[in-house]
This record gives C-alpha cells, sequence and structure tokens, in this order.
C-alpha cells in the first residue's frame, strides 16, 4: 500500500510539473510580440499582461520577474532551433543537400521568426551591461556556437575536406551575416532573405579547405 501510495504522488508531481511547463508556455506565447515589439527594456510585465488574456497576478505566479521570462522565451526558441538544425544536418547525405536544408531553414526563420530573433539580440546586447542575463546569453550562445560548428563540421566530413577557422570564428561569421540580414528583414528590405541565403551558401565551401 505505501508503496502505491508513493507512485501515486509520484504520478501527480509529474502532471502538475508538466501542467506548470504547458502554461509557462502559454504565457511566453502571449508575451513574445509584445516583447519583440518594444523591447525588454520598455516593457514591464504589467504591460505584457495588459496585452494577452493572463493577468499580472498569473505572470508572477509562473515567472519570478521579467528576466525569468524572456529568458525562459529566448532559451525554448534557440532550443527548438538547435534541434531543427541538427535534424537536417543528421538528414544531409551530401554536401549539396546539407547545402539546401540549411538554406531553406534559414529562409523560413527570417521570414517568419523576426520577432523572436529581434529579442535575442536585445537581451544578448543588454546582457554587456545587466548581471541578469549574462549567465543566460552565455549559455544559449555557446550552444548555437556549438551547432554551427557541427554543420559545418558535417559539411567538412560530407565534402572530404577539413575545416579551417576557430568554432568561435564560425559561428562570429554566421551570426554576423544573420544578423545583418535581420535588420534588413526588420527594415523591409525585399532582398535581404535571398542576399542572406547567398551569402551564407558562398561561404561554406570558403570555410573548408583540402
Amino acid at each position: 500500500m505505501a508503496e502505491s501510495a508513493a507512485r501515486f504522488r509520484e504520478r501527480i508531481a509529474r502532471r502538475q510539473a508538466a501542467k506548470f511547463a504547458e502554461h509557462r508556455s502559454e504565457l511566453a506565447d502571449a508575451a513574445i510580440e509584445t516583447l519583440s515589439e518594444r523591447g525588454h527594456a520598455r516593457t514591464s510585465l504589467r504591460e505584457i499582461a495588459q496585452n494577452s488574456a493572463f493577468s499580472h497576478g498569473v505572470l508572477h505566479y509562473y515567472f519570478a520577474d521579467k528576466a525569468d521570462l524572456i529568458t525562459f522565451c529566448v532559451r525554448r526558441d534557440k532550443t527548438q532551433c538547435v534541434r531543427r538544425y541538427d535534424e537536417i544536418m543528421a538528414a544531409a547525405a551530401t554536401p549539396e543537400e546539407l547545402i539546401r536544408g540549411y538554406m531553406a531553414a534559414l529562409t523560413e526563420t527570417l521570414r517568419t521568426d523576426g520577432a523572436m530573433h529581434r529579442l535575442w539580440y536585445d537581451i544578448r546586447g543588454q546582457s554587456m551591461f545587466e548581471d541578469q542575463f549574462r549567465a543566460d546569453v552565455d549559455d544559449i550562445d555557446k550552444s548555437l556556437e556549438n551547432m554551427t560548428w557541427r554543420i559545418m563540421t558535417r559539411y567538412a566530413a560530407l565534402s572530404g575536406r577539413r575545416l579551417v577557422p576557430s568554432p568561435g570564428a564560425v559561428y562570429a561569421a554566421f551570426d554576423g551575416m544573420f544578423r545583418h540580414g535581420l535588420i534588413r528583414q526588420l527594415a523591409g528590405s525585399t532582398a535581404a532573405v535571398d542576399d542572406l541565403v547567398a551569402d551564407a551558401g558562398r561561404l561554406m565551401p570558403r570555410l573548408v579547405t583540402d
């Protein structure tokens, strides 16, 4: 009986944890639009609540503060991003397939996820001034650097060639191009996506050597 009761309590605890995580995700979805439009520095939890179906008290129940909400939003998005690119990398059997998959993903995310990317670059910049973001930003940044390195090492292996730059240099090159493309896309450039894809496609072969 004691063992059965323990299993019951464990099942209830898991169910409650899953429900809590589900509600945090729903709140994050509601907050992203307001945060990305106004920027984190100009947005309070109360303003986020006013632009969503949730009360200020509910937001405070599920998130300790605004920084907790923002880092949850960004970390969730970047985790999904890493998973998506890892799947593309794993599915590619040739360097050409990898480039096509990578370029298709870049096109989609720049066109559909601009608000989330803008929020990421916002808090990454602020992390140089605000300690509350620094640890999370460093962790997320490292995961993106590792993802970019995995893509390029896979490309080099499929090409039968050797990758020349360091992981940091590879990430800086692609991240810089992506951020530039995002700025142009948000400013209304109709060529931003195509230019980013073309630049990234030209860069990949230049980073490997025989």
